[in-house]
């Protein structure tokens, strides 16, 4: 279980004392001038913000609360693509304690979440761990992480999950399975707003059997440059569908009509991605937003991310015959799910190199 440890820990980093960050940290110029204070982001109530859907409505006998509360979640998936999600179902309870045991385990000293540590140059990307640089030019962002297969059951490696504190199993298994049935609920409903049968997009990304759910607790120490450094740089999940619980320390930001958009911190609720999955079989008609992390000097912030997934080569990711018209034709190329997550990564390193040259 124990691996070699690439570079400092960003919690060892911080506790550290450091008054600047190493240089790895800091965001391109490009960056740095929309990277404000989150607090300060958070409070402002003009311009646009994150829809939130009650999802109580889906759970009603009425067909017609059904079908309102449907319609709303469509135009959320059509015009943002993220959404807090609340009513959704999960009790409160159980939430709380995934949060609970997440943050137990991030609390106890490094040397002891070292023991389960990962080590992505041999393929084991399970386990504790820190972002290397996956771009050319070398970026790091400002977060440590535990990352694992939570569903289907039967896939997941029960060895790699953390010991301590002793119900994290527990908790975090109850979670997964009871996320899978919501994830289920909204796939259906998203379904039924693109004019398709029921379980199309469920069957799409993979069915019961299939489709899995990869936990990522993200961990976010307190930066004493918080202005030049990124939690998580800009992106779009690939996943079908992302859900996030968090702390209530703000950080979340949306690229929205050309701006960055700070989520409001929604209590008891679940944030939603609509990923490049979902996007793909749409055909574009559901959005995979844009979307980065801020830190801060003064919290810490933790988010648990469940990325729900294809399997890597068994299905074709296409847009689905009956969203492609003449007038609508196909924005996507057929694709497996492994062939998306290198084109992507292909494309951002062709873009980092591009934008190192035009600096010369």
């Amino acid at each position: 279980m124990v691996a070699t440890v690439v570079g400092p820990r960003v919690e060892s980093l911080a506790s550290s004392g450091i008054q600047s960050i190493p240089k790895e940290y800091i965001r391109p110029q490009e960056e740095l001038t929309s990277i404000g204070n989150v607090f300060e982001e958070e409070k402002k109530e003009e311009g646009p913000q994150v829809p939130t859907i009650d999802l109580q409505g889906l759970f009603s006998e009425d067909e017609a609360v059904r079908t309102k509360c449907r319609d709303e979640l469509k135009r959320a998936a059509v015009d943002w693509g993220v959404m807090h999600l609340v009513n959704h179902g999960i009790d409160d309870q159980l939430i709380n304690r995934v949060k609970e045991v997440g943050e137990a385990f991030f609390n106890l000293p490094v040397e002891e979440k070292e023991k389960y540590a990962n080590d992505q140059a041999s393929g084991k990307i399970q386990g504790y761990g820190s972002k290397l640089a996956n771009n050319a030019s070398g970026q790091l962002e400002w977060e440590d992480y535990f990352f694992h297969l939570v569903f289907p059951e039967d896939k997941r490696d029960l060895s790699i999950w953390p010991q301590n504190p002793s119900d994290y199993t527990t908790v975090t298994s109850e979670y997964a399975r009871q996320l899978r049935g919501l994830a289920t609920k909204l796939l259906t409903n998203l379904s039924i707003g693109l004019g398709l049968e029921e379980g199309r997009l469920e069957k799409e990304v993979g069915g019961l059997e299939e489709l899995l759910l990869q936990m990522k607790i993200n961990y976010y120490p307190k930066c004493p440059q918080p202005e030049l450094a990124l939690g998580v740089e800009a992106h779009t999940d690939v996943s079908a569908l992302t859900f996030i619980l968090h702390n209530m320390v703000p950080g979340l930001q949306l690229f929205y009509e050309g701006k960055w958009v700070t989520a409001k911190c929604v209590p008891n609720s679940i944030i939603m991605h609509i990923g490049d999955t979902i996007e793909i079989l749409s055909n574009g008609k559901y959005k995979s937003i844009l979307h980065r992390g801020l830190v801060n000097k003064e919290k810490v912030r933790i988010s648990w991310a469940v990325f729900c997934e294809p399997p890597k080569e068994k299905i074709i990711l296409k847009p689905l015959p009956e969203l492609v018209t003449e007038a609508e034709p196909a924005l996507f190329p057929p694709r497996t799910f492994q062939q998306h997550i290198q084109h992507k990564l292909f494309r951002k390193n062709q873009d980092t190199i591009a934008a190192a040259a035009n600096k010369k």
